[in-house]
């Protein structure tokens, strides 16, 4: 799954990076997003832009905000399956702009470690997105991130990572003529382009937000 990541970039380098002309609201940038919060997109409707949208996926058709649970991962193998993620996954997708991504080890206790590409620079986990309004017509825009089966570099620390998405193919899932997306571009990142470091037990805790978070910790075994 996916279920914390980081954006430290500089707008800059965002800028370049999806081709952006520049944000919809300043850029913060953020070490430890988490599910509920305003994080940063680029959806299809607006390509150009980068929006700030709530982390875990309302439907339009909810008749309320849910008040647990969210919905901040979708299974790319089951999209056209659900009713959630269907319709949605031909109109409104999104990239999801970030430079690395947490994940826990599980062996009694919860170690931290974050994924980013070996060049460090940011990239897409590939998204969707959907309009909701509630009895006053008040709208709210959510996000959900895909997630596929582990690279090779995942595989000691969980069975799920996020789908990530090749420059070559931001164009393509952004282009609302393209309904159907091929396949093959929801599979697992090369495990070769990535590499992960042990980061500090800080990161547990979604109230710390910092640049600490992201720095390796001296003991940066796997086990």
């Amino acid at each position: 799954m996916c279920g914390r990541f980081s954006l430290s970039s500089n707008e800059h380098q965002l800028n370049i990076a999806f081709e952006l002309s520049g944000g919809t609201a300043p850029y913060v940038p953020r070490y430890n997003g988490a599910p509920t919060q305003q994080l940063a997109v680029i959806p299809n409707d607006d390509p150009k832009q980068l929006h700030f949208y709530r982390w875990g996926l309302i439907p339009f058709w909810s008749k309320e905000i849910p008040k647990s649970s969210p919905v901040i991962n979708a299974r790319a193998e089951t999209l056209s399956e659900k009713t959630m993620f269907k319709k949605i996954m031909k109109s409104h997708r999104c990239l999801v702009p970030a430079d690395g991504f947490y994940e826990w080890k599980r062996n009694g206790t919860k170690t931290p470690y974050r994924f980013v590409m070996k060049d460090e620079k940011p990239f897409a986990m590939a998204g969707l997105w959907d309009e909701w309004k509630d009895a006053e017509g008040k709208t709210l825009r959510s996000f959900t991130i895909i997630t596929t089966g582990p690279n090779e570099l995942m595989k000691p620390i969980h069975d799920r990572m996020p789908v990530i998405l090749r420059p070559e193919h931001y164009g393509l899932w952004l282009d609302n003529k393209i309904a159907e997306i091929p396949n093959e571009i929801l599979q697992p990142f090369p495990a070769e382009a990535m590499k992960r470091y042990r980061v500090s037990d800080k990161v547990n805790s979604v109230r710390n937000e910092d640049h600490t978070l992201i720095v390796p910790v001296e003991n940066n075994e796997l086990f």
